[in-house]
């Protein structure tokens, strides 16, 4: 089974290049989703966090104490060892998540090729155990207006990027890189192009 990875800077298509390869009938493992599964009321990290972060940042709304998100990242992004703190207890668990699920598929049979996304693929040290690293990007001005269209400030927006490893970093070490500054058509049309290579692979 070929194992890839799916990254980018945050706001560079990273998602929507997911969301095409799932409609071309990819497995594609969102770590991301996980991430926010794991601090859930009731599962493995959730105290911990919470632990470390105090009461402060259960959602008030919330009838079971859920953990305001919005507020987690508004603390762990002005604060570099915070955010470092956060990732330690998450991350690990995220992984042995991700790695099991492709042993699963491994020994099924089934899935030829399987995608994992993340946002911090490069950073967190996956692709040692990954075939290929698909990389997503588009230029920095389009990332802070996309980030703005979310409803970010323009500082919490730049701090969202900086936190993350450079995309020219990325760049570096991908095996294919996609084009997400143009329309939607043209990055559909190069996923599906590399797709057709998979596809086609010896």
């Amino acid at each position: 089974m070929l194992k890839l990875g799916l990254t980018g800077g945050i706001a560079s298509g990273k998602s929507t290049v997911a969301a095409i390869l799932r409609d071309l009938g990819f497995e594609v493992i969102d770590a991301d989703s996980l991430a926010r599964e794991l601090i859930e009321p009731g599962e493995i990290a959730y105290q911990e966090v919470l632990h470390e972060f105090g009461p402060s940042i259960i959602d008030a709304k919330s009838a079971t104490s859920e953990i305001d998100r919005k507020k987690l990242a508004a603390i762990v992004f002005a604060d570099r060892a915070k955010l470092d703190r956060l990732n330690a207890i998450v991350h690990p668990r995220v992984k042995e998540s991700i790695l099991r699920q492709l042993e699963e598929w491994a020994c099924e049979g089934d899935v030829r090729v399987a995608f994992v996304e993340a946002a911090l693929l490069v950073e967190a040290g996956y692709p040692k155990y990954l075939n290929g690293l698909f990389v997503t990007w588009c230029t920095p001005e389009q990332q802070l207006e996309r980030l703005r269209a979310r409803g970010m400030g323009e500082e919490e927006a730049r701090n969202r990027i900086a936190a993350q490893l450079p995309v020219a970093d990325k760049l570096k070490v991908a095996t294919e890189k996609i084009d997400c500054s143009g329309s939607l058509d043209n990055t559909r049309q190069q996923v599906e192009a590399l797709a057709e290579k998979l596809r086609n692979r010896g």
